[in-house]
């Protein structure tokens, strides 16, 4: 069996292939269907665009779609407002320009992560709990290595909307969180968050304050999840989650020492993606 596997974030879909395509989650319908027509058709040997994988008939080409939700990972049709609303309510597949008897199979992107981080890392003893760190804030647990889904096969634990302050986590874990925490502290309000992370490495105080503190937030709010269902793995993935270190500090004055705290290995969503086609589903 031969598979495509990709990876549909807000600004790109990431191809297993290194193929990185942009896409606007925010754009209209056709610059995002012309998108996912792109990252599905796989270059041909003389150049030409062929949805098969050379050397294999359709009949053994397999996609594989991580992707956030709100969605239908059932039937494989957009669901959200916030991302993606251009085309809320239409098949993926037809976006794409497949047929509609195509084997595409979808997965949530932070299960995704988890999937694949379990078996790249062995974690099948004991509870993990991953958190994504990004324009948003994705949280998923896995028990004895099986990942905790709920009815929509999205995450059944999140942490995104829990209370914080006057408005919710998200708002304050995240890039938008850890800019506004940088201003609030006296630094630049134009700093993107990658900006930040930069600055506190080589340095600044105030950018790296603003890091632990996005860290202790956090750790104060998840805790009692942690907690509750005896995770002693900690994971993190995201663009955001390459500053942990900045991070890790104010997170512990939280959780402790007793829970292992590492970055999710590369690749693993595109393992975790894998997982669905190991069964017959």
């Amino acid at each position: 069996m031969r598979t495509t596997l990709l990876d549909i974030g807000g600004t790109y879909i990431k191809c297993q292939d290194g193929r990185q395509i942009p896409i606007p989650s925010a754009g209209p319908r056709e610059a995002i269907a012309d998108a996912l027509r792109k990252a599905v058709k796989i270059p041909d040997q003389v150049g030409n665009d062929c949805v098969v994988m050379p050397g294999t008939d359709r009949a053994s080409c397999h996609i594989g779609i991580a992707i956030p939700g709100p969605f239908d990972y059932q039937n494989g049709i957009f669901r959200a407002e916030h991302k993606f609303a251009a085309v809320k309510g239409e098949s993926f597949r037809e976006l794409a320009g497949l047929p509609a008897d195509a084997d595409v199979r979808f997965i949530h992107d932070v299960c995704a992560v988890l999937e694949g981080s379990i078996r790249m890392l062995g974690l099948t003893d004991g509870n993990t709990a991953i958190v994504t760190l990004g324009t948003g804030l994705g949280f998923a647990v896995a028990q004895g290595g099986e990942v905790r889904y709920g009815p929509t096969l999205s995450p059944a634990d999140c942490i995104w909307n829990l209370p914080c302050g006057d408005g919710i986590l998200e708002d304050k874990v995240s890039g938008r969180g850890v800019r506004a925490l940088y201003s609030s502290l006296g630094g630049g309000a134009d700093c993107t968050a990658r900006d930040i992370a930069e600055m506190a490495f080589h340095g600044d105080r105030t950018a790296f304050e603003a890091y632990e503190q996005m860290g202790s937030i956090l750790g104060q709010a998840i805790y009692p999840i942690l907690e509750k269902l005896a995770v002693r793995n900690l994971l993190f993935a995201g663009q955001i989650s390459q500053s942990l270190s900045l991070m890790e500090d104010g997170l512990r004055n939280h959780i402790g020492g007793l829970i292992r705290i590492a970055q999710a290995p590369d690749g693993a969503v595109f393992r975790g993606i894998e997982t669905l086609f190991e069964t017959n589903q």
